[in-house]
């Protein structure tokens, strides 16, 4: 038995010290995905603790799953932050991971631009493009552990990431000209 099917025998078995180790091991890469979806450390906050405790729910109702749990969960956090989209149109804030710390004010202002033109042109993508993105690019996934997450093949996150690149370069080319 792997190890992971080992911990979430365990976790089924609601071994406290097992998911306090879950959390610990998966909380910080969720609150990294949710900020970069959400751009709101309060909603990237919420969106773990609402992931964890959906998990825990499927797990009092032995449910959840039998393998591949980082897929779970963030499959999980993808559904709670698509519900957010859908309740509030929220404004697309400037993402802090993309500060840039160079003392030059005017280089400054430049990469502000640059990163918020391709925050803006990230969020023009639909919502499988933005997660493959971000779960590529930012997250540094393998496609396959993508395709887990968006229970999807290979292939068609192959397909998906291709086109958010040329979507991007040219919402970002049309920008560069308007």
């Amino acid at each position: 038995m792997s190890e992971e099917k080992s911990l979430l025998a365990k976790a089924r078995g609601l071994d406290s010290q097992v998911l306090a180790m879950l959390y610990d091991e998966y909380s910080p890469g969720l609150y990294r995905y949710a900020m970069r979806r959400l751009g709101d450390p309060d909603l990237a906050e919420e969106c773990v603790a609402e992931t964890f405790a959906r998990f825990l729910q499927a797990l009092h109702r032995r449910r959840g799953p039998r393998d591949h749990l980082q897929a779970y969960l963030y499959r999980i956090a993808h559904n709670w932050i698509v519900d957010q989209f859908r309740n509030v149109k929220p404004v697309a804030p400037l993402n802090k991971t993309f500060t840039d710390e160079r003392p030059n004010p005017e280089h400054d202002v430049a990469a502000r631009m640059q990163k918020a033109s391709v925050h803006a042109a990230i969020r023009k993508l639909t919502s499988d493009q933005q997660q493959v993105i971000v779960l590529k690019y930012l997250e540094g996934w393998e496609n396959l552990d993508i395709a887990r997450a968006l229970h999807k093949p290979v292939g068609a996150v192959k397909s998906l990431q291709h086109r958010a690149l040329a979507a991007l370069r040219k919402h970002l080319q049309r920008e560069e000209q308007g």
